[in-house]
């Protein structure tokens, strides 16, 4: 085979890993990657930040399974993509970063802008290498992909210096990946876990990330109908059970009564399917550290004082449920309790008649329900709302309240539509933003013009850090720098040259939603919001337990 650039391999490894988007911002070091790029069936985004694109590739990653790129610059480029680098590294979803880098020959020095990009990704990837020769690209590449991939997913990255890539490389192109096999548990794994669950006299379920990620809810929903139980959802579990399911309890995690209401102190026994411990701490559902655990998950269990698994099945989700479901049957058991989905749902559907303007969170939520079918998508950017939408929003399908729950950084949820809407571009798709986060990435709204990706940006506006007015307030009696002004938010809209609207009554509210989900290019609305009404909702919920 005849020798080329070996950017152009480097770019034909993507094509192989079935790589559709590169989203990013180009750099003087990858001039030659931009260029191979230009020239494959590979599309290049530019965006308007570097942490958008990384967010971007994120969620392409979450929503696919297939990992998502994002390509930044040397030095500051390839820092403006460590936030949502680890975003995806802690929430789990598969994303490959790429950063170029100054040639291999001055790395040894204080150079211009360079930055030990390596050893900075190290704490937030899977994986991550220099390619230091040009022959080790297709290995180097087969590896990002596949470790990114593997269950738990995550981020990985490659840096690329400037030189490796313009060198000519003779090389033969990958072939493309077939499906990763996924193990399953011994017979014996399943009939001792199956007995368990069947000696208990209070099991219960909890549902977390896991299961959306490697789309279980089906399985999931079959063990539930099957054996009878409940099931809890962490916040990024939600849609593993419609929400309108008997068996479900809600969502989980909130407040520290939120375990007590649904069940979980009286259970002896909790089945833990696809739960990260990064979502939640399982010292709030087992303190006294006396319930006997089965988890169900991709790879070995982590370690903790409140989470010692009585036995652990390992592997294929569809399986393991399927045959837990036959081997369990109708159990006659009392699964947990629907004391905190009765709390939560009645002050939700209350909401419908609240015509308070500002308006209360739960009216707000009520209202783009309302314009959501049961596959459209709500993503709830970070902040108090965030708190609120987890706890509340009543969600019928998997992946259809996106919450960024690991790293939970601020700034996810505009970038986080324009890929919602590349990967699923017949569904409407609503973002709710507070005015803190909504300007940490509203540059990408020019990328979502240029891109047509039309969603609706909702602003909950009150010109404060509200989670943290929230909390010191909670301690303090006050609050302390949290204040701040504002843009015209319609006008620095429009100046992106789409339509926004502030609403000035719950009646308004209402009719714009409605008209601004019709539009076909990405529009924004600004509603005033009152945060007065405590998330808790009820003081028998408890204290808070999670950040935003």
């Amino acid at each position: 085979m005849a020798a080329r650039k070996a950017s152009e391999v480097f770019v034909e490894c993507l094509e192989a890993e079935g790589v559709k988007h590169v989203f990013g911002i180009p750099g003087e070091e990858t001039v030659d990657l931009n260029e191979s790029l230009g020239k494959s069936s590979i599309e290049f985004l530019p965006v308007r930040h570097e942490q958008g694109g990384a967010y971007m590739a994120d969620v392409y990653g979450r929503l696919t399974g297939r990992a998502g790129v994002c390509l930044g610059t040397l030095g500051p480029g390839a820092m403006n993509l460590v936030t949502a680098v680890a975003d995806a590294y802690l929430d789990h979803a598969p994303l490959v970063a790429l950063t170029g880098q100054g040639d291999i020959e001055r790395l040894h020095k204080e150079s211009h802008q360079y930055i030990d990009v390596v050893s900075v990704m190290k704490p937030i990837t899977k994986w991550n290498s220099r390619v230091n020769a040009p022959h080790v690209i297709p290995e180097a590449v087969r590896k990002a992909f596949k470790v990114a991939e593997a269950q738990k997913p995550g981020a990985t990255h490659l840096e690329l210096p400037e030189d490796v890539m313009a060198a000519d490389l003779d090389a033969a192109p990958l072939v493309g990946r077939k499906g990763v096999r996924k193990p399953m548990p011994s017979d014996d794994e399943i009939a001792r876990a199956a007995e368990l669950i069947c000696a208990a006299e209070n099991p219960v379920v909890l549902a977390g990330n896991g299961v959306v990620r490697v789309n279980a809810t089906s399985a999931l929903r079959h063990f539930a109908e099957a054996t009878g139980l409940r099931v809890a959802e962490t916040f990024m579990g939600r849609g593993a059970l419609d929400s309108e399911d008997p068996k479900a309890l809600g969502s989980v995690g909130l407040q520290a009564g939120d375990y007590s209401m649904a069940g979980f102190d009286d259970a002896d026994l909790v089945i833990a399917v696809g739960f990260d411990l990064v979502e939640q701490s399982p010292e709030l559902w087992n303190p006294d550290r006396d319930k006997q655990i089965v988890c169900i998950d991709t790879t070995s269990t982590e370690v903790d004082e409140y989470f010692m698994t009585a036995i652990d099945l390992i592997g294929d989700f569809d399986y393991i449920l399927h045959r837990l479901a036959e081997d369990c049957g109708e159990l006659d058991v009392d699964s947990g309790s629907t004391r905190l989905r009765d709390v939560v749902l009645g002050r939700f559907e209350a909401a419908a008649h609240d015509d308070q303007f500002p308006m209360q969170p739960p009216r707000a939520l009520w209202e783009i329900r309302q314009v959501l079918g049961r596959e459209d998508v709500l993503i709830s950017d970070v902040g108090l709302h965030k708190l609120w939408i987890g706890r509340m929003f009543p969600a019928h399908e998997p992946n259809t309240v996106l919450i960024a729950n690991g790293l939970a950084g601020m700034g996810f949820a505009t970038p986080a539509a324009i890929a919602t809407k590349l990967v699923h571009p017949d569904r409407t798709v609503v973002t709710v933003q507070g005015d803190g986060g909504f300007l940490m990435n509203f540059q990408e709204l020019e990328t979502a013009t240029r891109l047509k990706t039309p969603f609706v940006s909702v602003i909950w506006e009150n010109r404060q850090y509200g989670s943290i007015v929230w909390k010191q307030t909670k301690k303090f009696g006050r609050h302390y720098g949290c204040d701040f002004t504002n843009p015209d938010f319609v006008k620095l809209a429009e100046s992106f040259g789409m339509p926004a609207w502030r609403c000035e009554s719950v009646e308004d509210y209402s009719d714009t939603l409605k008209k601004a989900v019709s539009q076909d290019l990405p529009s924004v609305i600004v509603v005033p919001i009152d945060y007065s009404l405590d998330v808790a909702i009820s003081e028998e919920l408890g204290r808070e337990t999670v950040a935003t």
